[in-house]
């Protein structure tokens, strides 16, 4: 029998994942982020208890771009893992299943992580504290 006549199974390419399916993919980036972040702050308060020496050099790094940039990185992946972490709740208690309560629950999911990443990040510089 040859199987040159069966068909072939379309590749990932061909489909348009869901939004929702998406955001199930970003969930565990976020998560396995957080880790790295949390790793981050533990070497943060580890120089706080170590001097003002290793403090400083901790500060200096926290405080250029690269730093900067994974504290908002790590703050996104924060505000996104807990978003979507609540819509799960919600589904685990059998709500918005739907489809498009689903589509509606995605776009809040990322509309809340993005204002909330802001509002912190805007809240920070307005108190002098990302200065």
């Amino acid at each position: 029998m040859s199987s040159n006549n069966r068909p072939l199974s379309p590749h990932l390419d061909i489909y348009k994942l869901p939004l929702s399916a998406l955001l199930s993919i970003v969930h565990r980036g976020t998560g396995a982020f957080l880790t790295f972040g949390s790793i981050v702050l533990v070497w943060w308060l580890m120089a706080l208890a170590g001097g003002e020496e290793a403090f400083m050099s901790a500060q200096s790094f926290m405080g250029s771009f690269i730093g900067r940039l994974i504290l908002f990185g790590w703050s996104f992946a924060l505000f996104f893992h807990l978003a979507n972490g609540i819509r799960h709740l919600f589904w685990d208690a059998g709500y918005g299943f739907e489809k498009d309560e689903v589509e509606k629950s995605s776009f809040i999911v990322l509309g809340t992580a993005g204002l909330l990443t802001l509002f912190v990040w805007v809240a920070a510089f307005s108190f002098g504290v990302g200065a």
